[in-house]
This record gives structure tokens, C-alpha cells and sequence, in this order.
């Protein structure tokens, strides 16, 4: 897909990331609470958000990437993104990052719940995943919220920052999210 679809929920907007986000989503991203669940460092200077930025644009331009930029209030508090889209298998894995000021307020699951009804609506998925390491049970709580299922424990399945990680999987089918 080309062009992100900017889309609404009741207290957000999710839309594509523009250059006047630069300082909003270095706040979050320097955060060690923050990076300590994804498989990115904490961000120590504008230049890390700047470079991370100049990787989201070109992912824009060359039409391959699906990250939107969360708002709230006017201003940046997270990321939400399809990480992969399989065409051929009809399956997409979701990801997602917050700033952990707005963490346990249901802006996650608020997010995610409406790329979970783009996904099956407008992209006829059949299957949406989402994975979190084992021990982040903020993750775990709001892909149970939205009627994801745990399907298992990926045992030492992602290096990250020099580790190996336990991670968990989760799905909904589209058979599941009609049935909700």
C-alpha cells in the first residue's frame, strides 16, 4: 500500500508520521521503560529519532511500510504498524509502541483494535498476529483484550540487544473477530 489510510477511534488519530513529530516521539523513545519491551535501544539524541524517522519516510516512498503515528490531543504517543504482511497467506503481524505516560489507559488496545477491524475489513486478512516477550504482561493484557488467542511460547526466538528471548504469540483469525 502507498498511501496510509489516516483513521480515527473514539480518543485517537492514527495517521502517517510527518517531521514535526520529531521531538514527541524522541520524548517517548529515550525512555528505558519504554525500550525495554521492543527490540530497539533507547534513543539518547534527537539524531537516534531522526534516523529512525528518515527509515519510516523511505519506507512510505517505497510503499512497503504500514506504520502509523498515534495521537492523541495533537500530539504523538506512540506507533502502531503492520511489521509483515504475507499477500499470499493473507496474514499480517501487528506491533505497536507507547509512551509509557498514557501505558495502562487503553490506547493500545483502543489503536490496535481499529488496525485489527482495517486488517480484516479492508486488506480481507484471515489471520493477525502480534508477539511480545514473555515477560511483558502490559502486551499479553491488551491482545487478550481484543480476542487474540496465546498460541504459544517461542522459546530463545529473538536475539535483542545482545539476549535471547522467550516470546509469546498471539493470533485472531478472521473467523474469531466475526464471531466477536
Amino acid at each position: 500500500m502507498s498511501k496510509i489510510p489516516i483513521m480515527k477511534t473514539e480518543r485517537l488519530l492514527l495517521r502517517p508520521i510527518t517531521h514535526g513529530d520529531l521531538e514527541a516521539m524522541y520524548d517517548y523513545s529515550s525512555s528505558e521503560n519504554v525500550a525495554r519491551y521492543v527490540t530497539w535501544q533507547a534513543h539518547t539524541s534527537l539524531e537516534d529519532t531522526k534516523a529512525f524517522m528518515a527509515l519510516i519516510f523511505n519506507g512510505y516512498q517505497q510503499g512497503n511500510l504500514m506504520l502509523w503515528g498515534i495521537e492523541y490531543a495533537g500530539t504523538i504517543i506512540g506507533t502502531i504498524d503492520f511489521v509483515t504482511i504475507n499477500d499470499t497467506h493473507k496474514y499480517a503481524e501487528i506491533g505497536y509502541v507507547l509512551s509509557e505516560d498514557f501505558w495502562n489507559k487503553g490506547f493500545t488496545t483502543e489503536a490496535t483494535k481499529k488496525l485489527i477491524d482495517f486488517g480484516f475489513n479492508e486488506l480481507d486478512l484471515v489471520r493477525i498476529q502480534a508477539r511480545c516477550f514473555e515477560e511483558n504482561i502490559g502486551s499479553q493484557k491488551v491482545m487478550e483484550k481484543l480476542g487474540m488467542q496465546f498460541e504459544g511460547l517461542l522459546r530463545k526466538s529473538m536475539l535483542v540487544k545482545g539476549q535471547y528471548q522467550n516470546v509469546k504469540m498471539y493470533a485472531i483469525t478472521d473467523d474469531d473477530y466475526r464471531n466477536l
